[in-house]
């Protein structure tokens, strides 16, 4: 560093506005991550990943703005820098000990260091040699390794080394991950009853056990508008831990459907027709990034439960979007007008409209139409459903295994009607009422250990469609142009 005499002004980067926690929507996100920039290369491999910050989910996950081969990047973006929306729950499937590929460079060095023209290398993975790959140097001992800003490898000559100082290239062998080799059947995944292990979707069982949260919402950005992914997402969305129930949010692909109207097809050829769905089209843009629409929607959820005490009572529908476009998948622009969403949406599919700006559109799951029960059909009212069987769960776990006598029967009775007395005073539902009832507990059940109860809830629909009746009133002509004669 220079002799500095005076006043001198330094900057640091734009940090990230801190994002508010959502509870009741918390984010399972499973795809790819450049790991090999992450703090702990297997540790982040098929594993649920929770990050609280921008900062937190790149220290662990690795960062790059290539989101067609780092799809959970995307993820992050749309999370931590667009909506401000946290936990997020990551799970990366790329895995460096199989996608993987071997490659040599030639590395030109200027005032003793040069930079690896490619990405994903995996630091341990990599061997400098002379130019002509004769001898091979050690690191931190004739060289230092380390990525740059950019995920870039640098080459530096340590003085002292076995490296000539004057020497002008370097020959540099590494294994460099390859995205291209990750397919469908890693991101649904499975279990090795060899080695115990689980990956990919399987590992949706064990982010409760794991990390103690409930997943709220499943998606797969780039993945999901396969109907083979599809299928397996909409099964692990149900019956988490053989108890825990949650909401998924998918993507059509717009590759394929260019056109509004041909939306409604494709959902139903592929079978997008779950209660517990969310599904999206077209995908969308904020400045020149293209995101799945299914990464912003997922944020804007968690972001609205947030916003209202985390009790999620209040659709995504018509909240302002941080978009500048909706895009096909080709990057052409698409502008729907109310009609043509109302179109969408009567079809049980999620999009986007720009009235007083962009605003995600639809409180229809995808089983709409095919199911008009309020419970499967709007978005707020089957996540409100899950969410209340969900701490219904955690709340009274501890009851199980007491006596079946009337004090635990009262005890949770009790409890859960000043629960839902409290929410209904505070207009996020309109009522619940639980109840032991004789008749669903015939004594042959209580002997086999077995108490059931039944609770009503009425959570509030959507206000979808507001009418105003104008009507012209002669009256009040006549007394503006006459008064009272």
């Amino acid at each position: 560093m220079s002799y500095q005499h005076g006043i001198y002004i330094q900057e640091n980067p734009t940090s990230i506005i801190p994002p508010v926690t959502s509870d009741s929507g918390v984010q399972v996100i499973v795809g790819t991550a450049p790991i090999n920039l992450s703090k702990d290369l297997q540790g982040a491999v098929n594993k649920p990943i929770i990050a609280y910050s921008w900062a937190e989910a790149i220290e662990n996950l690795g960062y790059s703005d290539d989101w067609e081969n780092y799809t959970l990047c995307e993820a992050m973006d749309a999370s931590f820098r667009r909506i401000g929306v946290a936990p997020v729950i990551f799970i990366n499937v790329l895995d460096p000990e199989v996608h993987k590929v071997a490659d040599t460079e030639t590395l030109t060095l200027t005032d003793e260091e040069g930079t690896l023209d490619a990405f994903g290398i995996i630091l341990s993975s990599v061997v400098v040699k002379d130019s002509e790959g004769v001898t091979t140097y050690t690191k931190d001992v004739d060289y230092t390794a380390a990525f740059n800003s950019d995920g870039y490898l640098v080459i530096s000559i340590i003085d002292g080394g076995l490296i000539p100082i004057e020497t002008a290239g370097l020959k540099i062998e590494f294994n460099k991950l390859d995205p291209s080799l990750v397919d469908d059947e890693d991101i649904i995944g499975g279990y090795d009853v060899v080695t115990g292990k689980y990956t990919g979707l399987e590992l949706i069982g064990q982010v409760y056990p794991r990390l103690g949260i409930v997943p709220g919402l499943i998606l797969t950005p780039g993945y999901s508008h396969k109907p083979g992914v599809a299928s397996v997402i909409d099964v692990k969305s149900e019956s988490i831990n053989g108890s825990f129930n949650c909401m998924n949010v998918l993507d059509i692909d717009s590759t394929t459907v260019k056109s509004y109207q041909d939306a409604p097809t494709w959902k139903n050829t592929n079978a997008y027709t779950s209660k517990r769905t969310i599904l999206c089209w077209p995908k969308v843009k904020i400045g020149d990034k293209v995101y799945w629409f299914s990464s912003i929607i997922a944020a804007l959820t968690a972001y609205t439960d947030a916003q209202n005490d985390n009790v999620p009572y209040v659709s995504p529908s018509n909240k302002t979007l941080p978009i500048t476009a909706t895009v096909l998948a080709d990057n052409s622009e698409v502008y729907l007008d109310q009609l043509q969403a109302n179109f969408l949406n009567s079809a049980g599919i999620m999009t986007a409209i720009n009235v007083n700006g962009w605003r995600a559109w639809g409180n229809n799951t995808a089983a709409y139409p095919g199911t008009t029960d309020p419970k499967d059909r709007f978005i707020p009212i089957r996540r409100v459903f899950d969410w209340w069987g969900n701490t219904f769960i955690l709340t009274y776990f501890q009851k199980v295994d007491d006596p079946s006598s009337y004090r635990l029967i009262e005890s949770i009775v009790d409890s859960e009607n000043i629960r839902g007395n409290g929410f209904q005073a505070r207009g996020q539902i309109a009522g619940a009422k639980i109840e032991f009832r004789q008749e669903d507990n015939p004594i042959t059940n209580i002997l086999n250990g077995q108490i059931q109860f039944i609770q009503k809830i009425a959570a509030f629909p959507p206000a979808e469609n507001i009418v105003n009746v104008l009507e012209f009133d002669p009256s009040m002509l006549q007394s503006a142009l006459y008064g009272g004669e």
